[in-house]
C-alpha cells in the first residue's frame, strides 16, 4: 500500500498571549490582511496559506523551537524589528523572539526554495519576485524547476 505524500502547510498555528496585542505586533513588522476572527483567534493571510494566532499560551518561551517565515524584504524585517526592540538572535540569518517567547526565523523568497504559484504570488500583489540562480538550482536538482518565469 503506498502511504500517502505530504504536499505543504495549510497553516502554522501560534500560541500569543493576547491576540489583539499580537496583531499589533505582527501588524507592525508586516502588511497583514486578516482572514478572520474567532473568539481567542485571528487568522493572517499567507496567500494560500495562513498563520492562525491562538490566545493562551501553554508553554514557557522557545529556544530551538521556531516557525520560518518567508518574505520580499528581509533587511526590512530586521530594521523594524531592531526599532521595536524586540531581541534579535545572534546569527547570520533574521531570528527573533516576539513577546511571548515565539521563536520567528525569516528567510528572503529570492534566496530559497520555497515557491508560490505565479497566479498565487499575482494574487498576493507580488508578481515582480523572482529567485536567486542558486535557488533556482536547487529546484532544478529536486525537478521542480518553474515552467514559466518567475
Amino acid at each position: 500500500m503506498d502511504k500517502p505524500r505530504l504536499v505543504g502547510i495549510n497553516h502554522v498555528a501560534l500560541e500569543v498571549g493576547d491576540v489583539d496585542a499580537a496583531l499589533d505586533f505582527y501588524g507592525k513588522i508586516f502588511d497583514l490582511k486578516l482572514r478572520g476572527r474567532r473568539p481567542g483567534m485571528a487568522f493572517v493571510d499567507l496567500g494560500d496559506q495562513f498563520i492562525n494566532l491562538s490566545e493562551g499560551r501553554t508553554q514557557p518561551p522557545d529556544s530551538a523551537r521556531h516557525f520560518g517565515l518567508v518574505v520580499d524584504d528581509r533587511e526590512a524585517v530586521r530594521r523594524i524589528v531592531r526599532e521595536m526592540g524586540a531581541t534579535i538572535l545572534p546569527g547570520k540569518g533574521l531570528d527573533f523572539l516576539d513577546p511571548w517567547g515565539n521563536h520567528v526565523q525569516v528567510v528572503q523568497y529570492d534566496g530559497c526554495q520555497f515557491s508560490k504559484a505565479t497566479y498565487v504570488l499575482r494574487g498576493m500583489g507580488l508578481g515582480g519576485l523572482g529567485k536567486t540562480e542558486a535557488a533556482l538550482q536547487e529546484l532544478r536538482e529536486k525537478g521542480m524547476e518553474p515552467e514559466e518565469p518567475i
